[in-house]
């Protein structure tokens, strides 16, 4: 029972599996050498000018910058693998052997499809974390290059932290990580009503805060409740729900977050009582990634199965490119209309794929059974 239940790949399907790996290594390398010398230029001419650095230097950067950007163009290495493993296929007359022998388009075409889905969860789980996590150590190289001082953040820090009785915000104007202090800091304190309305209570300016045992400890501070007068500290406690590690640190930008990490940084996020839609619609659209890649496989597939002695097959292989493009617009344009909360995050990320999917198993319908 359980060996009728198993599916091996047949011979033909082996080689088309071989093939179209084949392509798809081809197409890989051709894309992830345009990427990797763009950024290697890009960072010789930015971070480059700005600093000495050396050649070595140079190519560790644009190491660990790539890999992203290459995974956000693997969709395009599996459009154009496709297709050209399958238009050699047509071109030495393999495609009209197999229905000859009478091949349904559906059985040759399954193993890229098969080959896409699984490329598609490897890089979900395993690939995408480690481009996401090269990615951060990019940005944070970056930033130590061109920054002016180690260990000093020189933007505007904003956190926010309370329970259902009181909510703080805090804002710094630069902290100091090496002594573990905020420095400029304000605390801005709100009062939560039983009906969950929030009333402005206190206003705390200090000259630095640190946060240590679950507290904030304040020096210089000034601090005035509505309708008092202002009072003066040389220090002053205030209790804390923070971690000592949150008041330095930033949220990941949602390409920085590996996959593993997503759904915990949506709770702290909406925790602290920020808007999560942007790591949301990341983590939507790393789910949906195995259907894109099956979707565009199949796509070129389609689209290469006209027989060579039709005519069109140029045509037809430019035209799959330019859906190929569309839906990468699409993809874009969708995900801008998500970051904006125009619609769902869920819709943003899965109605590209989906769409494309289902426009290439219909135009797999139309040429396979007409």
């Amino acid at each position: 029972m359980m060996a009728s239940l198993s599916w091996r790949p047949g011979r033909v399907e082996r080689y088309i599996l071989i093939q179209t790996a084949r392509a798809l290594g081809v197409a890989l390398a051709v894309i992830g050498g345009l990427v990797m010398l763009i950024d290697y230029v890009e960072i010789s001419r930015t971070l480059g000018s700005e600093a000495e650095l050396s050649g070595a230097r140079l190519f560790g950067l644009m190491l660990v910058k790539s890999p992203a950007v290459i995974l956000q163009l693997l969709p395009f290495v599996f459009l154009f693998g496709t297709l050209g493993a399958y238009v050699g296929l047509n071109r030495r007359s393999e495609l009209i052997a197999m229905r000859a022998a009478g091949l349904s388009a559906w059985r040759f075409v399954a193993p890229s499809a098969v080959l896409a889905f699984v490329v598609g969860v490897l890089t979900v789980t395993a690939l995408g974390p480690l481009a996401a996590s090269a990615d951060g150590l990019w940005q944070r190289e970056r930033g130590r290059i061109s920054g002016s001082a180690p260990g000093e953040r020189q933007e505007a820090i904003w956190l926010r932290e309370g329970d259902d009785q009181r909510q703080v915000i805090i804002r710094a104007e630069r902290q100091d990580r090496a002594a573990g202090r905020l420095m400029d800091v304000a605390f801005f304190i709100y009062a939560v009503g039983p009906d969950g309305a929030r009333s402005f209570a206190e206003r705390i300016d200090a000259d630095s805060a640190s946060l240590s045992a679950g507290r904030w400890r304040l020096v210089d501070a000034v601090g005035a409740q509505v309708g008092q007068r202002a009072v003066a500290y040389d220090t002053l406690d205030l209790p804390s729900s923070l971690a000592d590690e949150e008041a330095f640190e930033r949220f990941a930008r949602p390409q920085s977050t590996p996959f593993w990490s997503l759904t915990r940084q949506i709770q702290r996020i909406e925790d602290a009582g920020f808007s999560s839609t942007a790591y949301r619609l990341r983590l939507h659209q790393e789910l949906s990634l195995p259907l894109t890649f099956a979707a565009m496989a199949i796509l070129a597939a389609a689209f290469s199965l006209r027989l060579m002695r039709l005519g069109d097959l140029a045509r037809m292989s430019a035209t799959a490119v330019v859906l190929g493009f569309g839906f990468f617009f699409l993809n874009q344009f969708s995900a801008a209309l998500g970051s904006a909360e125009v619609v769902a995050p869920f819709v943003a990320a899965w109605l590209p794929p989906v769409l494309t999917a289902l426009a290439a198993l219909t135009l797999l319908i139309y040429t396979e059974d007409g």
